[in-house]
């Protein structure tokens, strides 16, 4: 799931810290860095992309696109479930600097084993979250969550089959995560 990285657009609480630019900026570093850490011949990395004229947008990595579409962030991941080809499926956030490989192969094959897959965040939301769509996708899959709140996970699992677990990661939405970076 991936915003174009236009000043103005994206992480507006890092950009209030930062600047518009800069967290524009470091966006399209790590749209770019992410790109070449988990895409693997393993499976299709593909980029769900907003707004949904930024599928041809050159500012988002080389990678196949996909449009979000409307709605909150659980209709557009919904969406992103529903329209790829019926498989196990991992949708990841773009701030997630610890993210590697293995932990993309790991979710794939526990959505597999489970039906169902979270990597939760330290915030109380998730970095992560799959589904084995050859299995029904829930109905009210990610209805009544509070996005970008500590109860985004816990509501969440409320929609979800009993998951299995990737280890928790942090993503990055402040100056001061920004920081921990450099640590």
């Amino acid at each position: 799931m991936a915003k174009e990285p236009r000043p103005g657009r994206v992480k507006t609480r890092l950009a209030s810290e930062i600047g518009t630019v800069a967290a524009a900026g470091w966006v399209r570093h790590r749209l770019a860095r992410l790109s070449r850490q988990v895409s693997d011949p393993r499976w299709a990395t593909v980029l769900a992309v907003a707004p949904d004229i930024a599928v041809a947008s050159r500012l988002l990595p080389a990678l196949p696109r996909l449009a979000q579409g409307s709605g909150d962030l659980g209709d557009r991941m919904a969406r992103v479930f529903l329209s790829l080809p019926r498989a196990p499926i991992l949708v990841v956030g773009t701030d997630i600097p610890a993210m590697t490989r293995a932990h993309v192969a790991s979710g794939l094959s526990l959505a597999r084993q489970h039906g169902a897959v979270v990597g939760p965040a330290n915030d109380g939301g998730f970095w992560a979250v799959g589904l084995d769509t050859r299995r029904a996708v829930p109905a009210d899959l990610f209805a009544g969550v509070r996005w970008s709140t500590e109860h985004a996970l816990a509501d969440a699992l409320r929609t979800l089959p009993d998951p299995g677990y990737l280890p928790t990661l942090s993503d990055v939405d402040s100056a001061a995560d920004l920081a921990r970076l450099s640590d």
